[in-house]
């Protein structure tokens, strides 16, 4: 994010930024019926509008090499659209967090104290090529009553387009503030502006690469709550079930090797060994490349696809493959495995297969992750999965948000004070 920012783009975007801060006052006049009828009506018209969608795509995969890990990310389907339009008929049904009184109490003064809900203001969203978010993240803002700059990756930039142009025109239609949300130019400096933009903007969400991540983290004026990429680990326990690691590590690897929440490494305890290439054929059938240690490697000669199997560097631990690759590390027990974790893990979801009650435990407890599971799949580290509604990223700090950021994690609070009249003289 160098490039340099002319003055003409740097005033288009604070012009943009300064109708968002008006949009968003109107928005807290809206009721949140008036908001749940405007999701359900942009549901229907992504459905109906899908061919429209999906041309303008096309552009976007049509400049993007099929081997790049973003393209998965980036291919909108029809079933894709419809799951997307789902999201939003989704937060429609669910109560928005905004009034919500967190806390009432009266101090011995007799002042009565009240803590609400509130929206957190204008949202500045920081993304890839990722163009369900353009949807997902307005939604979540609108939901909850806030505004949103949308800037997008260029690789997108034709299907970002076209869906805020949808989302426009059915909030033009049902009456509601236009200046809600706004696309950024898709020019790389223009993220730089909206990192500035102290005073336009309350808080900003990266969402994407490790390297976009940590330039928002290191270059923002604006305060950051930032989303971490998916190094994700699942330790197969001496005592784990071979039936429940079969299933479990071929869901987390091929559903959607692109996403966050997909495995990266598995640490398998050395009594599995004899059984490890039975449990990985699923890999093995979906061409799964596989970087192991040199036990694993061992056990895997002969029975995983020459081809496929490879001997494991240092660089392939601590890494977010976002693809058809996977890297295997052997332990000797629960300490080894939390002992890797600690030092490769970007604290986003880690998992662990075992019967044994107080390895469970202990392993819940020890890591330090946004989300922890026990016999099931990091795959459920996701917003829509956890009955959140569509979520707006992932975040792995531990300030404000952590974990799949739904619809509570976009407000913020206020303290309303009631007197008769107390004064501190």
């Amino acid at each position: 994010m160098t490039e340099t920012v002319t003055e003409t783009l740097h005033d288009a975007v604070i012009t943009q930024l300064s109708r968002l801060r008006s949009g968003q006052s109107a928005l807290a006049l809206a009721m949140p019926h008036q908001i749940d009828a405007l999701l359900q009506a942009l549901a229907m018209r992504l459905e109906a509008e899908t061919p429209s969608i999906l041309q303008e795509n096309a552009l976007d995969l049509a400049m993007m090499p099929q081997s790049d890990p973003r393209y998965d990310r980036l291919k909108l389907t029809a079933e894709r659209i419809t799951g997307i339009a789902d999201g939003l008929r989704i937060l429609a049904e669910l109560p928005t967090p905004v009034g919500d009184e967190l806390e009432a109490r009266t101090l011995a003064n007799g002042l009565h104290l009240t803590r609400n809900a509130v929206p957190l203001g204008v949202i500045g969203m920081i993304y890839e090529a990722r163009p369900n978010v353009t949807v997902d993240a307005f939604g979540i803002a609108f939901k909850t009553q806030n505004a949103i700059a949308l800037k997008g990756g260029s690789d997108a930039q034709h299907s970002n387009r076209a869906l805020l142009s949808i989302i426009h025109s059915a909030l033009e239609e049902a009456g509601l503030p236009v200046d809600c949300v706004t696309l950024l130019p898709p020019e790389r400096a223009a993220a730089g502006v909206l990192m500035g933009a102290v005073g336009y903007v309350d808080v900003i969400i990266p969402r994407g690469s490790q390297g976009l991540i940590d330039t928002v983290r290191d270059t923002a004026k604006v305060p950051v709550i930032e989303t971490g990429a998916g190094v994700v680990h699942i330790y197969w326990d001496e005592t784990g079930r071979e039936d429940y690691a079969r299933a479990i590590i071929r869901s987390a690897k091929t559903r959607r090797p692109s996403v966050c929440n997909a495995i990266d490494t598995l640490l398998v305890h050395r009594a599995h060994l004899p059984q490890l290439a039975e449990t990985l054929e699923p890999l093995a059938n979906a061409n799964v490349d596989i970087r192991a240690d040199t036990d694993s490697l061992a056990a895997l000669t002969g029975h995983y696809p020459d081809g496929l199997l490879s001997a494991a560097d240092a660089d392939d631990y601590g890494t977010e493959f976002l693809g058809f690759r996977m890297s295997i590390k052997t332990v000797n027990n629960l300490e080894g495995a939390l002992a890797h974790i600690d030092r490769h893990s970007s604290r986003h979801s880690e998992a662990i297969i075992t019967e044994d009650d107080q390895n469970a435990a202990a392993f819940l407890q020890r890591v330090d992750a946004a989300c922890v599971f026990h016999n099931t799949e990091t795959g459920y580290s996701d917003g829509g999965e956890m009955e959140l509604g569509a979520e707006i990223g992932i975040s792995t700090q531990k300030l404000h948000a952590r974990g799949p950021m739904g619809l509570a994690a976009m407000t913020s609070y206020k303290w309303i004070i009631r007197g008769e009249g107390q004064t501190r003289i």
